[in-house]
């Protein structure tokens, strides 16, 4: 039988970061354009609104190449939070939506979002796709994606966060009111391909970016209410603040490791 830590460790890391690593990849010339769509996508079903060129919603494959002539240095993951802006061009349109989503694209000129929309058929069953909004951006975009970590010294501030927030949440008996995260955590030891990085990122990228995937799923977890209000206000304060660190550490070390240098 499943659990609600077990759904959280196995789903596929955040959209926008496989995105700017597949698209790269492509861009660097790693990886075969066919292959790209499949990959960011899954099995899920993506569509982009507003692409250069287009009039109406088309599907993922269709709007790649608008992307087509960019060197991989100009894409860019940023995983903006409220106090937390680092990567985002200046305030606008692009900028409040990517702040709202927690996730976005730069790709040059362009800023990517994606969004989750759920659908009823008409017979009732409900299902869900993706769309990635397209944006104009400022001619400031590119520079300002590149105020952010390098893979070293994301990897050992996220190394410290973990070590810091665990102690923590020992403190505070996490355990007692979601005893699924022990699953969770474990998960941390034994990745799996759905945080697996294409060719052409090194060996201290991807294993981070593998933890830092793994660990994010751990942290929605982690920050939902507890089952059967077993935590009261101040008790829900006090793990917010213990988990803040290495929110923060968790989101910078997947930029750091999808917008790491690349190499055949």
């Amino acid at each position: 039988m499943s659990t609600p830590a077990a759904g959280a460790v196995t789903l596929a890391p955040r959209r926008s970061s496989r995105f700017v690593a597949w698209v790269r990849a492509w861009r660097a010339g790693l990886v075969p354009f066919d292959e790209v769509a499949d990959a960011i996508a899954g099995d899920e079903e993506h569509l982009v609104a507003d692409a250069p060129g287009t009039w109406t919603d088309v599907p993922l494959p269709e709007a790649l190449p608008t992307l087509a002539k960019l060197s991989p240095d100009v894409i860019r993951l940023v995983l903006p939070a409220p106090g937390d802006p680092r990567g985002l061009p200046s305030p606008g349109d692009f900028a409040g939506a990517a702040l709202l989503a927690g996730e976005a694209v730069v790709a040059g000129g362009l800023g990517l979002i994606p969004q989750l929309r759920t659908h009823t058929s008409g017979s009732g069953d409900i299902f869900e796709t993706v769309l990635w909004r397209v944006y104009p951006l400022p001619a400031d975009a590119p520079a300002a994606a590149h105020a952010l970590p390098d893979t070293a010294q994301a990897e050992a501030e996220l190394a410290a966060a973990l070590a810091e927030t665990t102690a923590a949440l020992t403190r505070l008996d996490v355990a007692q009111w979601r005893p699924e995260l022990a699953g969770a955590l474990e998960a941390l030891r034994r990745p799996d391909g759905t945080t697996d990085l294409p060719p052409g990122f090194d060996p201290r990228a991807r294993r981070l970016f593998a933890r830092a995937a793994v660990l994010d799923r751990v942290l929605a977890l982690a920050g939902q209410a507890a089952p059967g209000g077993a935590v009261n206000n101040y008790e829900a304060q006090q793990r917010d603040a213990a988990l803040r660190p290495l929110t923060s550490a968790c989101r910078q070390a997947l930029v750091a490791a999808c917008n790491a240098p690349l190499s055949p």
